[in-house]
């Protein structure tokens, strides 16, 4: 199976092919400021002519669907849905912060993704890796920072539920907790402030978002047959743009 993967829940925004045998065929990703509507095909087009495959090759289409930038999700669902309705293939939506965790598979230790949300808060979310997949420990929010290290602090202490031994509250207490993304980098100086040595910080090359894990991702919801109704699906906000905002006001 085939995947082409598209991720623009950021200013960088990315193209990738997987192929269910041969693992990653290509990816682009780029960090410039221009728009993704100028330059989303572009790389499309540059990965179907350096992999001799075309759209119609396509088994699926992975996208990241939020939260992120508002304008970035929609051209992205967009160019994707204009792919399934000419090939008649399905798509699987990706979560972003899920897609970013994805870096760090197999990891110990918890992974909190955090995007910049503007007006000073971020998306967040917090993941730990369990029988070969990432579970939600907190669901995607958006939030200040302060609100999140207030739920990062119930974890870290063990108050998950009633009946959970001594034993664990104790090792829950020692967790350390990853950062990743441009929230985390943002807003290193506060996490580190509250967190001191449990706060890890990703590196660069996993601070950022990548189209391969998109696409990795939507390679293993599509073998569960996870696709999405192109007709219902909209991009995962979190919250209301500041245009709608002002349309109510």
């Amino acid at each position: 199976m085939r995947i082409l993967g598209i991720e623009t829940s950021t200013l960088l925004g990315g193209v990738s092919l997987v192929d269910g045998s041969s693992g990653l065929l290509a990816e682009v990703r780029l960090n410039i400021k221009t728009t993704h509507s100028e330059r989303l095909m572009t790389l499309v087009d540059h990965i179907f002519k350096e992999t001799g495959l075309k759209i119609s090759d396509m088994d699926a289409f992975a996208v990241a669907i939020g939260p992120g930038s508002f304008t970035g999700l929609r051209i992205g669902l967009s160019t994707v849905k204009g792919f399934a309705y000419v090939t008649g293939r399905p798509i699987v939506a990706v979560p972003t912060l899920e897609a970013l965790a994805w870096h760090f598979t197999y990891c110990r230790y918890p992974v909190c993704p955090m995007l910049d949300a503007r007006k000073k808060e971020v998306f967040a979310a917090l993941f730990k890796w369990e029988k070969e997949s990432f579970v939600r420990i907190i669901p995607e929010v958006s939030t200040n920072t302060d609100n999140l290290l207030a739920r990062i602090y119930i974890f870290l202490s063990g108050d998950k539920s009633g009946d959970e031994d001594e034993k664990n509250k104790s090792n829950s207490s020692r967790e350390k907790i990853i950062f990743t993304g441009e929230g985390a980098e943002i807003y290193r100086k506060r996490l580190t402030d509250c967190l001191g040595d449990r706060a890890f910080f990703a590196s660069p090359e996993k601070m950022i978002p990548s189209p391969s894990n998109v696409a990795t991702l939507g390679l293993r919801k599509a073998a569960k047959g996870e696709f999405s109704d192109p007709l219902g699906l909209v991009p995962f906000y979190l919250r209301r743009s500041e245009a709608e905002i002002k349309w109510d006001g």
